[in-house]
């Protein structure tokens, strides 16, 4: 029963944290399902599901503020999306998968911990690299069980293709889409999500409110994504030597 209210606190914070910078925090709920020894076919349909509450929550905030510019999106989507449901429907061997998941976690980490400026003039999207990288992260973030922000924010703030709130609400609307879209690739493959998913979604909606309402990480958020940071990490490693 403690271990249970301290994976409903831990992913609550991993909601806070991911919904601050526009993010559903797919990776930080695997991570944790992998400590918690949460059975490995359930662990992307359930995150995919948390991740559709969070990124919803993140992309109406967001919006709000004015931040979502849509001919961002677009040309991303338009791949990303059939590219997530095909992913999603590829069956790997679970091994495979834990590798795969302890890398994408370990970029997780770093995507926390390295702050990516933002000075400089916005550039226009690069129609064809951005159909181009719409299909690989949808291709590869439906594979994996995840909506592929961890992703593209990094790649719209190195080219200053968004700024930071720009790309909050992009990546908002970008991970919602690709986590239906993985989910459901998921349900046809006939994937189940755990028992415990209506409580799941309790924790993390408390979370998304909280961390969408701030906008970003302020106050003591510093020791709280250097927190969440070592439990990638920590999950990362257990996924390569178990």
């Amino acid at each position: 029963m403690q271990l249970e209210i301290f994976f409903l606190l831990a992913i609550c914070l991993v909601a806070f944290l991911y919904s601050s910078v526009g993010h559903g925090g797919a990776s930080g709920y695997l991570a944790l399902m992998a400590l918690f020894g949460v059975e490995v076919s359930m662990m992307k349909p359930s995150a995919l599901i948390l991740n559709l509450f969070v990124s919803s929550i993140a992309f109406i905030s967001y919006y709000r503020a004015g931040h979502f510019r849509v001919r961002i999106l677009l040309p991303f989507v338009v791949t990303s999306i059939p590219m997530a449901f095909l992913g999603a429907s590829l069956e790997i061997p679970p091994e495979l998968y834990k590798k795969i998941l302890g890398v994408c976690l370990f970029i997780a980490a770093l995507r926390i911990v390295i702050r990516t400026g933002e000075e400089g003039e916005r550039k226009k999207v690069s129609i064809p690299i951005a159909l181009a990288a719409g299909a690989l992260i949808g291709f590869f973030s439906g594979m994996i069980g995840i909506g592929g922000g961890i992703i593209l924010s990094p790649l719209l703030l190195l080219t200053r293709w968004g700024r930071m709130k720009e790309t909050a609400a992009v990546s908002a609307a970008f991970i919602f889409l690709n986590s239906l879209a993985g989910l459901s690739g998921h349900i046809i493959a006939g994937m189940a999500v755990s028992p415990k998913i209506i409580i799941w979604i309790i924790a993390v909606m408390v979370g998304g409110l909280l961390g969408s309402w701030t906008g970003g990480f302020k106050l003591s958020a510093s020791q709280l994504k250097y927190l969440i940071t070592t439990v990638l990490i920590i999950a990362s490693i257990k996924l390569f030597i178990i």
